[in-house]
């Protein structure tokens, strides 16, 4: 008996003094290493994910006909099953006790040398290593990580994971795996790779709990032949799995374990199970929810309406962080709810002074994102910036002339004021500006019909263009800002000196955003005016499409004032602009027109024309003679109120 005993000491002194690899002929066969001192890269998080010596090459062991692989490491436990079994309670119980003491990695890692590990602690271990981070700073949790790399014991605890992975709990296994993908050990390694391949063959013997964290934890590591292999098997689990589930963080782990790649049915099926679960969410729930989706793909719009609507009437309860997310999910899904949107609007404008300039600019982008033009929010903003001009960036300032520009925000009396606050403030940045920088100030800004001199002087100095075309010649983007300033600069005619009235001919060949016109539009429009009077498709300077253009005769009291040889001249007759414009071309939730279209608007304006926009979306939904009725009431409305046609001031007008 006593010989069998010193027979499984010198065994198990033999395996933990030997590297696995070394002793494991099969496994050293299918796994190729580059292993010189440590076989665990460091984090990307430590900047050193790729140090010679500290990475796996690839490893291929994710074929689902591993069963080999299995009996190998089978056969090599159970010789090394004493220690763990022999461990009882009362044994247990210190090493517990001394675990929660530990506060740092290394304490974690020196507590092994009174507890040796096994395959029943190595789970509590990673966790508590991982737990003992959370609430570090950045910069401290960096030199813990560090030093724990560099800690003989975490290669021994590793090395006991990768060798006991196959006798495992599933529990242990899932938190095991969660643990340390979270200390950032590189995915890459033995240790990490070992498990998704133990987790792949006890997939089935896994609970909901245990899914959940597994989900979890390969939810965000990149994409490998393992994980590929785990997410599809995953997939097909979930299918029988589903109904079973009553939790809903459960199901929001496995929204974002499954990924974009999952079938659309295995999608819909967990977001109308966590539908029929909408009474029990809280707010975090709430929140959780839209990102959930988003990391899923899947727009689906019952459940974001619902959440939509939690949200827009407990927006106090949702902290700052939560509310951007929920907005930058719901450009992700392009879904957009105009009561969520104007909830969060007010209620930021409502506590405006809790805010700082980052915070609103990072809302009102993200607002700008998905075409929605919060105006009380944009209001109080723009007073702070009048009075306060310089507390904003460089980078401030490019986003806040976005947001305003693109989103047609019209300041009325306090425009001047807040342009010459802005303008003041770049041209005390205009010495280390980029060019690309100064081309979209100027560009945002001529959007709002404000061409500052100081600004228009460097950018048209020939060294800054030249690096324009150089950094953009490729860029249709910048070529369409170029195009788009010179027609400022020519047709708004601001009171520049003639030098800086042009943008030099760079031979561009700018394309106009040029869509097949609605035809139901057009023959209405014909039937209304006449075929005679109606030219289709018309290209303006180059860049600007128009749908059709009508050639009326002017009112008499506007030709009165012509002159006799001018009375059939082309100054006679009234050209006017049909342009439909989509949905996109609006702000969210109105007509209100937002970034090319307002500037498309104003140069036909100055070109002669009298641009009418109809908006394609609400054509469309109309009958015939409700469409007659609004394309009559847009393009001729004098016409309309004069009686002209009795039939159609007779009908009931649409609103």
């Amino acid at each position: 008996m006593s010989m069998c005993k010193s027979g499984l000491d010198m065994l198990r002194c033999a395996l933990r003094s030997t590297s696995l690899w070394k002793c494991d002929s099969f496994i050293w066969t299918q796994t190729s290493l580059c292993y010189n001192s440590r076989s665990f890269a460091v984090s990307s998080q430590l900047g050193r994910k790729h140090i010679r010596g500290h990475v796996l090459k690839q490893v291929r062991y994710y074929s689902q006909s591993g069963q080999d692989v299995l009996n190998v490491q089978n056969k090599q436990t159970e010789a090394s099953a004493g220690p763990s079994e022999s461990l009882d309670k009362a044994e247990r119980t210190p090493f517990y006790s001394h675990l929660q003491d530990c506060f740092c990695p290394t304490d974690v890692l020196d507590t092994l040398k009174q507890f040796p590990a096994s395959q029943q602690l190595i789970s509590s271990i990673f966790t508590r290593i991982w737990e003992s981070t959370k609430r570090m700073t950045d910069e401290q949790r960096r030199c813990e990580l560090r030093l724990m790399y560099e800690h003989p014991g975490f290669e021994e605890v590793c090395e006991r994971a990768t060798t006991d992975a196959w006798r495992m709990k599933s529990d242990d296994l899932a938190y095991s795996l969660l643990a340390i993908v979270n200390l950032g050990v590189s995915q890459n390694t033995r240790v990490v790779q070992t498990l998704l391949r133990v987790i792949q063959e006890r997939l089935n013997q896994f609970d909901i709990r245990s899914l959940s964290v597994l989900a979890a934890s390969i939810r965000e590591m990149e994409e490998c032949r393992n994980i590929q292999a785990l997410r599809e098997a995953l997939r097909l689990l979930l299918k029988d799995r589903i109904p079973e589930i009553q939790s809903v963080v459960v199901l929001q782990s496995m929204m974002r374990a499954v990924g974009k790649n999952s079938p659309i049915h295995l999608k819909k099926q967990l977001a109308t199970k966590t539908l029929s679960l909408a009474d029990e969410f809280n707010p975090p729930n709430t929140q959780y929810m839209f990102s959930s989706l988003a990391a899923m793909g899947l727009n689906f719009k019952p459940l974001l309406d619902v959440c939509s609507k939690n949200i827009a009437e407990n927006v106090h309860e949702f902290p700052y962080g939560r509310l951007l997310s929920v907005l930058k999910s719901c450009h992700e899904l392009r879904y957009r709810n105009y009561t969520l949107f104007n909830s969060v609007s007010e209620y930021m404008a409502s506590t405006f002074d809790m805010w700082s300039n980052k915070q609103v600019i990072l809302i009102l982008v993200s607002f700008e994102d998905l075409l929605f033009r919060p105006a009380v929010l944009l209001e109080a903003f723009a007073e702070r910036i009048i009075h306060k001009p310089d507390s904003l960036t460089q980078k401030d300032l490019l986003s806040v002339l976005k947001v305003f520009s693109l989103l047609n925000h019209d300041l009325k009396e306090k425009k001047t004021e807040f342009l010459d606050s802005v303008t003041k403030v770049l041209e005390s940045y205009l010495p280390k500006m980029s060019s690309t920088d100064l081309l979209k100030a100027v560009y945002y800004l001529a959007l709002l019909e404000h061409l500052p001199q100081t600004l228009l002087d460097k950018l048209l100095q020939q060294e800054t263009l030249d690096q324009i075309l150089q950094k953009g010649k490729q860029s249709n983007k910048v070529q369409r800002w170029l195009h788009t300033l010179d027609l400022c600069l020519r047709l708004d005619q601001p009171q520049l000196p003639p030098s800086l009235r042009s943008i030099p001919d760079f031979h561009f060949t700018v394309p106009a955003h040029e869509v097949p016109v609605n035809q139901e539009m057009l023959s209405a429009i014909r039937s209304i005016v006449g075929n005679d009077v109606v030219q289709e498709r018309v290209l303006e300077q180059s860049i600007y499409f128009i749908d059709c253009v009508i050639t009326l005769p002017r009112p008499k009291e506007e030709t009165c004032g012509l002159h006799a040889e001018d009375s059939g001249s082309a100054q006679s007759a009234q050209r006017i602009a049909v342009v439909g414009a989509p949905p996109t071309s609006f702000c969210f939730g109105t007509t209100h027109p937002r970034a090319s279209l307002v500037i498309k608007l104003r140069h036909l304006e100055k070109l002669g024309y009298k641009p009418v926009l109809v908006p394609v979306h609400e054509l469309n939904s109309k009958t015939e003679e409700e469409k007659i009725q609004m394309l009559q009431k847009i393009i001729s409305p004098a016409q309309e109120s004069s009686g002209a046609q009795e039939t159609l001031n007779n009908s009931p007008k649409a609103e």
